[in-house]
């Protein structure tokens, strides 16, 4: 078969995709570096005919059959309407909203059988494109002004410091990303994130801090003033980290790996614990389509177990009167209710102030959940 210059990219990477490790974002991302021969318009194009596949392709593998690939699954696809297929009753219903049938099953368990396949609907779509205004350098209102004649973009609807944008663009490239004006973050994570209520002179440690996400989120609220304390068990997104500190203008900071003597020191001292934990990812499948297709119940029971881990972890850093953030962005009970549960039944915690939770819905935020522990006095 002859394959047009984007076909033959398409099959190069999707190949490739199914012999490595790395999400797919991120694969997409190194594989489009590579290949600079690749326009922004064909960049896009593979980029929607990827991701478009890999959320259908439960279907799609049901209606080719025996011995699918990328080939079959793009041929079905081109003119691919799944709507035609919700009610055909032959085709189970976890494979109508192509959805493995373990992670179907919790949803139905947790939602009823409407809502579950209503959510696993919603994980097929595309999902809104959101910053966050860094308040150190800029207002929301001045970067509303200096992109209305250039880009479709408003306000978030809860957040404070969030802009939306009504079509996908190249935010990375931007000179406003490049100054530290911005970064990109749902809404949702924006709104967890402000769950951690910092005063100037505060102590703070973001325990699985990843890039610093949500730290970036709440660090203006101390003014410069106080500490704050990114800990996680992967140096090297804790060097992407400390480059999107520097670019926000952020120097209140310290980068703990695992081990490092500040840890033990910190016991005890600390008003503030973010723990954001490994979950399912469950709430951000439309960003991350191919996290379901390695969800297994065995590899949830394992989160649930380094979830309760990690927490027990961290309690020792909280001063007598230090709070702990608990956050997914899992839309699991498991994950969440029941963890929270857990906690305040087996752990010297009691609950303090509102439990946030969100679940993905059309042109709506992703699915969070976060709630406040304060220690027993």
């Amino acid at each position: 078969m002859k394959h047009t210059f984007v076909e033959y990219h398409l099959f190069q990477l999707l190949r490739r995709f199914d012999n490595q490790h790395l999400p797919l974002d991120l694969f997409i991302s190194q594989y489009f570096r590579a290949h600079k021969a690749l326009g922004a318009q064909d960049r896009r194009t593979l980029a929607e005919a990827v991701y478009g596949m890999v959320r259908w392709q439960l279907l799609l593998d049901y209606l080719i059959g025996p011995n699918p690939s990328w080939e079959k699954r793009f041929q079905l696809y081109r003119n691919f309407q799944p709507t035609q297929y919700l009610t055909v009753s032959s085709i189970p219903l976890h494979v109508r909203v192509s959805c493995p049938k373990p992670l179907f099953d919790l949803l139905v368990q947790d939602y009823g059988e409407s809502y579950a396949c209503q959510l696993a609907q919603i994980n097929t779509t595309t999902a809104p494109i959101m910053v966050r205004v860094n308040p150190l350098k800029t207002t929301r209102d001045a970067l509303l002004a200096k992109w209305a004649e250039q880009y479709d973009a408003m306000t978030a609807k809860e957040s404070p410091y969030g802009i939306e944008f009504k079509k996908r663009i190249a935010l990375f490239a931007l000179p406003e990303f490049q100054e530290g004006l911005f970064e990109v973050q749902d809404e949702a994570s924006q709104l967890v994130a402000s769950l951690v209520q910092t005063q100037p002179k505060d102590q703070v440690l973001d325990y699985c801090a990843g890039a610093g996400g949500k730290s970036l989120a709440f660090a203006h609220h101390m003014a410069s003033g106080g500490q704050l304390y990114l800990h996680d068990v992967r140096p090297a997104i804790l060097d992407q980290a400390r480059k999107r500190f520097k670019r926000a203008g952020i120097q209140n900071v310290q980068f703990l790996e695992p081990g490092h003597p500040q840890l033990e020191r910190l016991k005890g001292k600390l008003d503030w614990v973010l723990v954001d934990v490994p979950c399912s990812g469950t709430g951000t499948l439309r960003r991350h389509p191919d996290q379901k297709w390695k969800f297994t119940l065995t590899w949830l029971e394992g989160l649930i177990h380094l979830q309760r881990q990690i927490v027990e972890q961290t309690l020792p850093f909280l001063k007598p009167t230090g709070k702990l953030v608990y956050a997914t962005c899992s839309i699991l009970k498991k994950e969440n209710e029941e963890q929270r549960e857990y906690f305040l039944k087996n752990l010297p915690l009691i609950s303090y102030g509102n439990i946030f939770q969100s679940h993905p819905a059309i042109g709506e935020k992703d699915g969070f959940f976060a709630c406040i522990f304060q220690r027993k006095s």
